[in-house]
């Protein structure tokens, strides 16, 4: 008989006394034991059991699970006589950043003084120790949520001296989602001054400490090691390309295909791959997202689960406020196509507002893209590479696509009935409608810190044609900055049907006006046609069946906000 499944728990000790729906990874505690490092950071994408885990770690080691070993009786690690003499041994400290969302620096650090203080004060009882001198008590009386930040930045380091004195043995710290609070202070503008709290932080908790036995932290993104971790040499960092813990987080095919076999769903699993498959660690392919099997084994329905279970906040801003360059390989990327583009998994979140790659490195770590192959960069100083990339599923572009669509959703209507003109060829039309959509949707695109008048147009029409490619991929293939006869040129609507003539060919060629050579915006509109003409851009078309009566061409022309097409 199947299992329950259960929906949303992260307590290993409740998933097991309840007989939940529950797939083995306890030889991670033999695999990370045996491995002897010190500190160690293992990046995986966000609902990929990585809290689960740490919970499992902390009921495995922890002196207050000690008796506990029927938790683990029915698994591989109970098969390892070494391991079972372990079990309950340690003091444990678990901690988890994942709550600290706040939008200014001093709420950030508030916050995090109060899940420290909360996670100390389960140790209250080292207040009656007899092994405490005067002032190591009057230092835990005085844990409270506003306590100095030097307290909170030493707290744990001196937490972990008292209770390895109390049990005679060193600490084991687990810290969940540590990158968490480091995201939020990059969205909301304080990431130097919360960068500087941490490193410290960091600094007592994991390296001084000579109360710790180990550590282990977890989060979706490896920040730089300049950042945050300048002080950490003992540091050992898992990505998501490295070969350690390969299975140890999601859910590997045939423990997929099993899971389905139980639950009734033998005839899915090939839907159920094109869905939630795609990601890989390590050498590993076929890796499954958890999130998402284990709601369509709770409702027998595909739907996005994992991407809407979170806020895509950031992906998002990177995305729209990006520059043309981006949404172009997202076209790619839409269409099912590779980009190729260097990866460096140290994101450092000050590179993101100019680099694209760094963008794509972000994508990469949290899981919205998948490897299709890899090189190393000769002489590289900072190892990376070369790496060919696409989306990692179909839930993954169906979120890309409703992301897109939203974009534009203050001027939905607009959008539609501007399609509706590009097609048909009502320049009066177009003018009227892609005028109110810039004036609705244009800020959205020109917000970025590095953005100018010249480019913010650019970004945002290939933002809008990132929509149009989203509503219209039954009529059209949409390729953008590709070469056709003497040039590139900017937009190619290519249909599908080439006999079709309700359906033309599309070519868009968009300038910004030049205050040197044209006077209106008229002169631009000319600009943009006479470029398409004299660079034979129709080529392409004829070359693959489209006649040349059925290609259209237009230019548009930018000042600001204001729109002409011709």
């Amino acid at each position: 008989m199947a299992k329950v499944v259960g929906i949303g728990k992260q307590r290993f000790d409740k998933i097991v006394e309840n007989n939940c729906f529950y797939i083995d990874k306890t030889m991670f505690i033999k695999e990370w034991w045996e491995n002897q490092d010190d500190v160690t950071l293992i990046t995986r994408p966000r609902r990929f059991g990585k809290t689960l885990n740490m919970d499992m770690v902390k009921c495995f080691f922890s002196i207050d699970y000690k008796n506990r070993g029927d938790l683990f009786e029915k698994f591989d690690i109970w098969k390892e006589e070494k391991y079972r003499k372990l079990q309950g041994t340690y003091p444990v400290i678990f901690l988890s950043f994942a709550e600290i969302k706040q939008n200014n620096y001093n709420d950030a650090v508030e916050k995090i003084k109060r899940i420290i203080c909360d996670t100390c004060q389960q140790f209250d009882f080292l207040k009656e120790w007899d092994g405490l001198t005067e002032i190591e008590k009057k230092n835990i009386n005085n844990i409270s949520y506003d306590m100095s930040d030097v307290m909170t930045q030493d707290l744990l380091k001196n937490m972990s001296n008292y209770l390895s004195r109390y049990y005679k043995k060193n600490v084991i710290i687990l810290l969940d989602e540590y990158d968490t609070p480091m995201q939020e202070a990059y969205i909301n503008g304080y990431w130097e001054e919360l960068a500087n709290f941490t490193r410290s932080l960091f600094n007592a908790t994991f390296k001084t400490n000579p109360y710790l036995e180990r550590a282990i932290m977890t989060g979706i993104t490896r920040v730089s090691k300049e950042s945050i971790f300048s002080d950490l040499n003992n540091l050992v960092v898992v990505t998501t390309t490295s070969n350690r813990y390969e299975t140890s987080f999601g859910f590997k095919e045939e423990e997929v295909f099993t899971a389905l076999d139980e639950h009734g769903f033998s005839d899915k699993k090939e839907e159920v791959k094109r869905w939630y498959d795609g990601f890989s660690f390590g050498n590993k392919k076929d890796i499954y997202n958890p999130w998402s099997i284990i709601n369509f084994l709770k409702t027998g329905e595909f739907a996005t689960y994992w991407a809407d279970s979170s806020s895509n906040g950031l992906i998002n801003s990177l995305v729209q406020k990006g520059s043309s360059y981006i949404k172009i390989m997202m076209e790619t990327l839409l269409q099912g196509g590779k980009i190729e583009t260097t990866i460096d998994e140290q994101v450092v979140f000050s590179e993101l507002d100019y680099s694209e790659d760094a963008v794509w490195s972000l994508m990469l770590a949290s899981g919205y893209l998948k490897v299709i192959s890899a090189e190393p960069l000769l002489g590289n100083r900072r190892k990376a590479r070369r790496y060919n990339l696409a989306l990692t599923n179909l839930e993954i572009q169906f979120m890309f696509e409703n992301m897109i669509l939203r974009w534009f959703s203050p001027a939905k209507m607009e959008t539609n009935e501007f399609v509706k003109a590009l097609i048909n060829g009502d320049v009066e039309a177009m003018n009227n409608y892609m005028n109110d959509v810039a004036l609705k949707t244009f800020s959205s695109f020109d917000t970025g810190k590095h953005m100018s008048e010249k480019k913010a147009p650019e970004n945002f029409f290939h933002g809008f044609v990132l929509g149009l490619m989203v509503d219209q991929t039954e009529h059209y293939i949409i390729n953008s900055n590709r070469e056709s006869g003497y040039g590139r040129y900017d937009i190619m609507l290519e249909p599908v049907d080439k006999n079709n003539a309700e359906y033309p060919a599309i070519i868009i060629e968009f300038k910004v006006i030049n205050k040197h050579k044209e006077d209106s915006l008229e002169e631009t509109v000319q600009a943009a046609l006479k470029q398409i003409e004299e660079k034979k851009y129709d080529i392409e078309l004829i070359k693959r069946g489209v006649k040349k009566e059925n290609i259209r061409h237009y230019g548009f022309a930018f000042r600001g906000r204001e729109v002409l097409i011709g």
